[in-house]
């Protein structure tokens, strides 16, 4: 009787790993299918957090969508999902014919983040395993359709969610988020370096990747007398340009007022219109453009 038990427990441990290996290859065929109805996939990283990463991949898309392009964003900070704050989006994610519906922002704009699974203050406590399993998802079982653009905002560093995307779809372009100030610099360099190297990486799926350019976040404040005043220092993007042969998109400035709607969930390039702010993510999306032509 020991004998077939354990002969048993054998066969369904077989059985799953076989029905897992099935699911995966499905999903890995879904994924395909999917990618293939979007023309550009454009990932906004930086090497270090609090430089501003969000706040550009959120206002990034919504200009785009305000430009008249079909714009996904797909929010994969797993552990620090902020994109539906600042999207102020309230609906809740719902499954049709066995696909995630995503939330939508505007008739051109869709989004998926970690956020709409989880109730306010619940922290994602995975490892590198489930975290691939959950980004495959958010590619594969979403209903993206047809796209222009794909936005994804990663986490800072250069962990398993960036390292599984990359080895997993084709990326069109890389945007990167820095500050001036020295010590983001160096972890910037560190995400360039990444993208430089999941070119020639073996089981990398973005070997044409190309980095669109650098966006400098907290650029400069221009106080209520009209001067400016460099809080995290100057030239940091500028260096970065010229070290990496790299276009610098645009540089952001610093504006309370912005800050307070992104927190009230009102992205600034919509609701703040004929401020520097707003100018300059207009003249990013149209670098960006320029570079993807390119």
């Amino acid at each position: 009787m020991e004998f077939n038990v354990r002969g048993d427990k054998g066969n369904k441990e077989a059985e799953e790993r076989k029905k897992r290996f099935i699911e995966a290859q499905q999903r890995k065929k879904r994924l395909k299918e999917k990618m293939e109805k979007i023309k550009n996939i454009i990932t906004v990283m930086s090497g270090k957090g609090g430089v501003g990463k969000s706040t550009v991949s959120v206002n990034l898309a919504v200009a785009l969508s305000e430009e008249g392009y079909n714009v996904g964003l797909l929010d994969l900070d797993l552990h620090g999902p902020n994109v539906v704050r600042m999207l102020g989006v309230k609906e809740k994610l719902f499954v049709d014919e066995g696909e995630i519906v995503p939330a939508q922002y505007s008739d051109n704009l869709r989004v998926i983040s970690m956020a709409f699974l989880l109730d306010d203050g619940v922290p994602v406590i995975w490892r590198g395993a489930i975290k691939t399993t959950a980004i495959e998802q958010f590619l594969a079982d979403v209903r993206w359709g047809e796209l222009d653009f794909l936005v994804i905002d990663l986490p800072p560093g250069t962990g398993d969610e960036a390292l599984t995307l990359y080895q997993t779809v084709s990326v069109d372009g890389a945007v990167i988020v820095t500050t001036p100030q020295i010590v983001a610099l160096d972890d910037v360099r560190r995400a360039i370096r990444f993208v430089l190297e999941m070119k020639t990486a073996p089981l990398s799926s973005s070997k044409d990747t190309k980095i669109l350019g650098i966006v400098e976040n907290m650029s400069y404040f221009r106080c209520p007398n009209g001067d400016i005043v460099h809080p995290f220092g100057e030239g940091g993007a500028d260096r970065l340009s010229v070290e990496y042969e790299i276009p610098v998109l645009g540089k952001i400035p610093m504006d309370p007022k912005a800050l307070e709607l992104m927190d009230e969930g009102k992205p600034p390039v919509s609701f703040y219109r004929g401020t520097e702010f707003e100018k300059a993510f207009r003249d990013i999306v149209g670098n960006l453009l320029e570079r993807l032509e390119g």
